[in-house]
């Protein structure tokens, strides 16, 4: 059984079909890139899987389970957990208190009775921006601030992580390192689910690859598979077999942000 399973999905605002009878699958400690233009409805789609959008029909199955209708925190303590878009740290804090904070929600009452100290230091560690962990939230770079919200959503010990264009803002250097520790996570077990508008680390780290356009997944497959199929290469990747004669390797134009749905 696949970790996750999105089960003709639809989400309607008034005439508006952000997603429209999207289906696809998360296998168990795989790196899954879901990908399309902008609009496409991919924000939407985590939205669905994380319970802050409740689809107009279909259904979302994890760890064979039904959790369409289920709350968010409910999600949360059976192994979902999240990044955002937009940066959601709390900008009065440290680095180290953010994690600390999201150990301290996690535990609940049973992490009055131990230190999790260590495991905050660890965190930062495993993410790269343990030099910054006195610093104020608001205060760090970008790239920085992506990387606190990957080790705050870990220290809720996520069995599936979905990450809402998590390389934003980090330099060459810092997206391989990215890279590499996405990969760290997988062989440890972890599923991630990302949203990525870096074709390059899409294409390096991702198992299988879903893509979204209008909101329906014309293609999915390995990272060649996807690169090579014609009707992705159209709608998304920006080149296809009758583009200009002699141009088969045009330079993908990606987005920044999604911005629409």
């Amino acid at each position: 059984m696949p970790l996750l399973h999105v089960d003709d999905v639809v989400v309607q605002f008034g005439g508006v079909t952000a997603v429209n009878h999207a289906n696809f699958e998360v296998e168990q400690g795989s790196i899954t890139g879901l990908i399309g233009p902008n609009g496409a409805g991919k924000t939407t789609t985590f939205n669905v899987v994380t319970g802050l959008q409740t689809p107009t029909s279909g259904r979302v199955v994890f760890d064979d389970k039904d959790i369409t209708r289920m709350p968010v925190h409910r999600r949360s303590r059976r192994g979902i957990g999240r990044t955002f878009q937009r940066l959601e740290a709390f900008g009065s804090l440290t680095v180290a208190e953010n994690v600390r904070t999201a150990f301290d929600i996690h535990d609940g009452f049973a992490g009055l009775f131990r230190s999790v100290q260590n495991d905050v230091d660890d965190l930062l560690d495993l993410v790269g921006i343990a030099n910054h962990a006195d610093d104020r939230a608001d205060s760090i770079p970008t790239g920085t601030a992506r990387l606190l919200e990957l080790a705050r959503a870990l220290a809720c010990d996520p069995k599936l992580l979905l990450l809402d264009e998590p390389s934003s803002g980090l330099d060459e250097s810092e997206t391989e390192a990215f890279g590499e520790l996405l990969q760290q996570l997988a062989n440890e077990g972890r599923t991630i689910l990302m949203v990525e508008h870096d074709m390059d680390l899409v294409m390096n780290v991702c198992d299988t690859i879903h893509v979204l356009d209008f909101g329906s997944v014309i293609a999915d497959g390995t990272p060649a598979q996807v690169r090579a199929n014609p009707v992705v290469q159209k709608a998304y990747l920006g080149y296809s077999d009758d583009g200009p004669a002699g141009d088969d390797t045009a330079v993908l134009p990606l987005v920044n942000e999604e911005v629409v749905l």
